[in-house]
């Protein structure tokens, strides 16, 4: 009963505050979906401290959801440690972000839509983290698509927020399409979509084969593949990764509930839930590493020339994603993991900061035009240096303990594409410290640059608002040292159990005896990357300036987010446009409509037009066209008489 309640409680609060919200009014509906997201979060975390300590995984049945032929499965929630993990960590974040709303949407005129879009959200993402098959976990992944459509589009008036909106389910849907694909793989290769049953039969088609566009390939490989295309449209791998940073037109809490622990790393746990069979397949495992590892190196470089200061953090998420995947894919499931957990606290409370500081700005959000509040806002102040130092992973902060493990399995994973994610990472990690320390520094320090009237307004954000900053802050400091041995320490195969797979070589167990230097280096180029934002925006404020004289086109690639956009658009967007507009003009226009409807009535708009010149009104004309008529008729008959 604590996996249903945890999982529908927040279902039930949408639906009352959606159906019901005009009624109960917004104060009401607030305390429905907050009370209801309590208990589910009270209930997720009393499941997992009575799941974990036996580790087995179990299942609560609710029904038989399809039974046609060989394809049958339940609707059942899975309960193990990796689920019971994701919900304490989705919930409790998530109930942190309702809280936060009830502050930040205070003037909004929709609070109770809003409070059920994310009440809806969280039902999905829980639905897709206890999935005990492919299609109930499919449901929850289109599910949280769909609710982030409307949360990111919830402010619907601006052009802005709805092009947002449409972009992250079209960019969705191409990773879905790869996901579907890898769904009916799986299903052809082992004859179920159940999980447990796939994982029994796995090590069996180790070296199983498929005829795919008339090609055998290793079976495990394609639907790998296939699968983590998937992963990288929902986790906004590169090449996926565009509709992220657009998120962002979305209020605040939105971007902290998309960005910290639910949608985007929804394929980082389809990739860990699907360990048994990417073990499975050393080029797929590759292939998430290298995808990983770059994702993590070319969103750093994007962040430290960004002026948004949401957006700063959203190309940080897209960064820490690749971090997970490439510890992933080096088989450190455990490992990418807890960096999950720990980075969705400490990302949270970076975008919640974020969004009290524009609370404060009267909605201000270009770091340009901030500087100078740490005075003003000392709370908001203390706790974004406690998410940016976590972000950085400086001891004893959780990103320390997470962030630097990955680093160390990927060293000691002593092949060629973890030596390639070791040192992108190592260069990821001292871009993470530069923007983190820009990012305060145009923000809290050095002399204000907005006008007067702006900065008199700047105010502290209400308790309701600083209390679930608080709470993350607290997930930030000590969720890693908390975590450390349970998640990737000496307890860590008792308290996985049969959750995760094991990689035949146990990178995680190498990692904890890695030379010292691999240990301290990451903490080396993070103090250079500080140094580095201390000295361009405090110490010498005209060497950005410099920088970027000095390298024009460099910065203009980086800035410009290396041109994807522009690139998808003419290869994509703009050829799209113009088939579409052909078919419309020349296919439906011209020729459907043209010899259909439209022609049709054309002609008969023609006829009309002849034969309404003969009714003139004169006597002779009608008698005339009637000697005409008669002779017609006689002649018509005698030429057929004569036959």
């Amino acid at each position: 009963m604590l996996a249903v309640g945890a999982v529908f409680l927040p279902l039930i609060g949408a639906l009352i505050a959606g159906f019901r919200g005009r009624t109960l009014g917004d104060h009401k509906s607030q305390m429905v979906t907050c009370g209801f997201m309590a208990a589910s979060t009270v209930a997720s975390w009393l499941l997992f401290f009575l799941t974990v300590p036996g580790g087995e995984a179990s299942s609560v049945s609710l029904f038989t959801w399809v039974s046609s032929g060989e394809l049958s499965f339940e609707w059942a929630l899975r309960v193990d440690p990796l689920s019971t993990v994701m919900l304490m960590t989705v919930t409790t974040i998530s109930l942190l972000v309702h809280v936060y709303s009830i502050g930040y949407m205070h003037h909004d005129p929709g609070v109770p839509r809003f409070m059920a879009y994310l009440s809806l959200f969280t039902f999905f993402m829980l639905m897709l983290v206890t999935s005990d098959n492919l299609v109930q976990m499919f449901f929850g992944w289109e599910g949280v698509g769909l609710a982030s459509y409307l949360l990111i589009g919830y402010w619907y008036e601006r052009p802005s927020a709805n092009a947002a909106a449409i972009k992250a389910f079209v960019v969705n849907r191409v990773g879905d399409f790869g996901f579907t694909l890898g769904i009916f793989g799986v299903f052809m290769v082992f004859g179920t979509v159940n999980l447990d049953a796939i994982f029994a039969a796995a090590p069996g088609m180790a070296d199983a084969t498929v005829s795919f566009l008339g090609i055998e390939w290793h079976a495990m490989t394609l639907c790998c593949l296939l699968l983590f295309v998937g992963a990288m449209g929902k986790s906004a791998q590169l090449g996926l990764h565009t509709w992220l940073p657009d998120a962002m037109e979305g209020p605040t809490p939105v971007s902290a509930l998309i960005h910290a622990a639910t949608m985007v790393t929804a394929g980082v746990f389809m990739v860990a839930r699907l360990s048994p069979l990417f073990v499975l397949s050393d080029t797929a495992m590759a292939v998430v590493t290298l995808v990983g590892a770059a994702t993590a190196f070319f969103a750093a470089t994007i962040g430290c020339t960004q002026h948004d200061i949401k957006r700063v953090i959203a190309y940080s998420t897209c960064s820490q994603l690749g971090y997970m995947f490439f510890a992933l894919g080096v088989g450190a499931f455990g490992t990418g993991i807890f960096h999950l957990m720990t980075h969705a606290f400490f990302k949270a409370l970076l975008f919640l900061g974020a969004g009290s500081v524009i609370h404060a700005m009267s909605d201000e959000q270009d770091m340009r035009r901030m500087g100078g509040l740490w005075k003003l806002i000392p709370v908001t102040y203390v706790l974004m240096w406690i998410g940016s130092l976590a972000l950085m992973g400086v001891p004893p902060f959780a990103g320390f303990y997470s962030k630097d493990m990955i680093l160390e399995v990927a060293f000691a994973s002593h092949s060629f594409t973890g030596s390639i994610a070791f040192l992108l990472g190592l260069a990821a990690a001292g871009m993470t410290a530069f923007y983190s320390t820009r990012l305060l520094m145009l923000t809290f320090h050095g002399k204000p640059r907005a006008n007067e009237r702006v900065m008199a307004h700047v105010h502290e954000s209400p308790r309701v608002m600083i209390w679930p900053l608080v709470g993350l802050a607290a997930g930030a400091v000590f969720a890693g040292m908390l975590g450390y041995d349970a998640f990737v320490g000496e307890d860590r195969l008792a308290f996985w159990g049969t959750a995760l797979a094991q990689h035949a070589d146990d990178v995680t167990a190498h990692a904890h005896h890695v030379p010292g230097w691999v240990k301290t280096l990451p903490l080396i180029v993070t103090a250079a990357g500080v140094a580095l934002g201390w000295l361009f925006y405090i110490a010498r404020t005209d060497l950005p300036a410099r920088v970027c004289e000095r390298f024009p086109e460099t910065y203009r690639f980086v800035f410009n987010k290396w041109y994807f956009d522009e690139l998808y658009d003419r290869i994509f967007i703009q050829p799209a446009f113009r088939i579409g507009r052909g078919l419309w003009k020349k296919g439906d226009g011209a020729v459907i409509d043209g010899l259909g409807p439209d022609g049709v009535a054309t002609v008969t708009r023609g006829l009309a037009r002849v034969f309404s010149r003969g009714q003139t009104g004169y006597l002779y004309h009608y008698a005339f066209v009637m000697i005409i008529g008669l002779a017609g008729i006689v002649t018509w008959f005698l030429l057929t008489s004569a036959r």
